[in-house]
C-alpha cells in the first residue's frame, strides 16, 4: 500500500475508533505519573503520539519510527495542532540496538509489536529503556475491522480476513502472541490484560465508509467478489464496525 494510503487508513482508524482510543489513553493516564515522558514505538502517522499529547496534560512524547516520511508527516501534524514543543521524533530501527531515549515513564506500543522481527529483543529493550516502576503498554488487534456483519456480503469479507491472516502468518508477523507472557519473560511484573470489544452500528458517517473502503481493498485483492463489494460501499446503509483490541499493561 502506498505511503499516503497507509497514512489515511491510520488516521481514519483514530477517527472512527475515537472512543476506544480515548478510553485506552484515560486508563493509561490513571496508571502513569503526572507529566510523563512517553515513547511511542512504531509511531507511524502519529495518531497515537498526538492523542497522548492531547489527552495527557504535560506529557512529553518521543515518537520513534524507521520511516523518515512518516516522521516528517508527524512533525507537520504536531506543529499544526500546536503540539510541536511536546512531541519529538527519533528515526530508528527497533529491531536493532535502541538509541538512548532518556528517562522514560511510559512505553506505548500500539499495533507495532507484531511487526518486530524479534519480539523478545524488543521487550528486553523496552524493559531496559524504562525507569524503575515505568509502564509498558501493548495494544494489538486480532485483525482489521469487519464492516459487513449480518449482510449478504459477510462471507466475502470473512474469506478476505482468512486469506489475510494466512498471509500475515506466512510473512512471519507476530499477530497472536501472548504479549503478557512475553513481557513477564522480559522481566516485567504486574501484567494486566484488557480486551476492548468495539461495535458501531448504522447509520454511520462518511468517514466509516472510507475506512471500510480502504480496509476491504487492502484485505480483498485476491478474493472473488471483493472488488464488487468495495465498489458498492458508497450509498450502503447496512455498514457496521466490529473489531477487538487487546491491551496489556505491565510494570518494570
Amino acid at each position: 500500500m502506498a505511503h499516503d494510503h497507509l497514512i489515511e487508513m491510520l488516521d481514519l482508524d483514530a477517527e472512527v475508533l475515537s472512543d476506544y482510543h480515548r478510553d485506552l489513553i484515560t486508563w493509561v493516564g490513571r496508571e502513569a505519573p503526572e507529566r510523563p515522558h512517553v515513547v511511542d514505538l512504531g509511531a507511524g502517522s502519529g495518531t497515537g503520539a498526538l492523542a497522548l499529547a492531547r489527552e495527557l496534560p504535560g506529557a512529553r512524547v518521543t515518537a520513534v519510527d524507521m520511516s523518515p516520511d512518516m516522521l516528517a508527516y508527524l512533525r507537520t501534524r504536531a506543529a499544526e495542532a500546536g503540539l510541536g514543543d511536546r512531541i519529538r521524533t527519533v528515526e530508528a530501527d527497533l529491531d536493532q540496538p535502541w538509541p538512548d531515549l532518556g528517562e522514560v515513564d511510559v512505553i506505548w506500543a500500539a499495533s507495532s509489536m507484531h511487526h518486530m522481527a524479534d519480539p523478545a529483543f524488543a521487550l528486553t529493550s523496552a524493559h531496559a529503556a524504562l525507569r524503575p516502576g515505568g509502564l509498558l503498554v501493548i495494544a494489538e488487534l486480532d485483525s482489521l475491522p469487519r464492516f459487513l456483519t449480518g449482510t449478504p456480503d459477510e462471507e466475502v469479507e470473512a474469506l478476505a480476513h482468512t486469506q489475510a491472516d494466512k498471509a500475515r502468518h506466512e510473512a512471519g508477523m507476530h499477530m497472536h502472541e501472548n504479549w503478557g507472557r512475553l513481557a513477564s519473560r522480559a522481566g516485567f511484573t504486574d501484567v494486566v490484560k484488557r480486551r476492548f470489544e468495539i461495535a458501531l452500528d448504522p447509520p454511520l458517517d462518511a468517514a466509516v465508509v472510507r475506512y471500510a473502503e480502504m480496509c476491504l481493498r487492502r484485505l480483498g485483492e485476491a478474493v472473488p467478489g471483493a472488488d464488487r463489494v468495495v465498489a458498492g460501499l458508497h450509498g450502503r446503509t447496512d455498514l457496521s464496525v466490529r473489531t477487538e483490541r487487546t491491551v496489556w499493561l505491565a510494570r518494570r
